[in-house]
């Protein structure tokens, strides 16, 4: 983790955005005190395993039966 002063922060942006997606995390300071945290939005790697909650989740019958024409007139702002 890296502690960047506010002033240094905006002159070296591009290098610090580079950083944080690669994985390291930028504190931005303003005047000695942490104000911002400068992380990566991406997802770090990992698989997603598909069918974890298979035979846990019931559906009803009818679950996805049509709504009720007042219903979806409510949703569609026609009532």
């Amino acid at each position: 983790m890296e502690k960047v002063q506010l002033h240094d922060a905006k002159a070296r942006l591009s290098e610090l955005v580079d950083r944080a997606q690669a994985g390291e995390e930028v504190v931005i300071s303003r005047h000695g005190r942490a104000v911002a945290r400068l992380v990566s939005c991406v997802a770090k790697g990992g698989t997603r395993r598909l069918g974890v909650l298979r035979g846990r989740i019931r559906f009803r019958r009818g679950w996805d039966d049509p709504l009720p024409d007042e219903l979806l007139a409510a949703f569609e702002g026609r009532a």
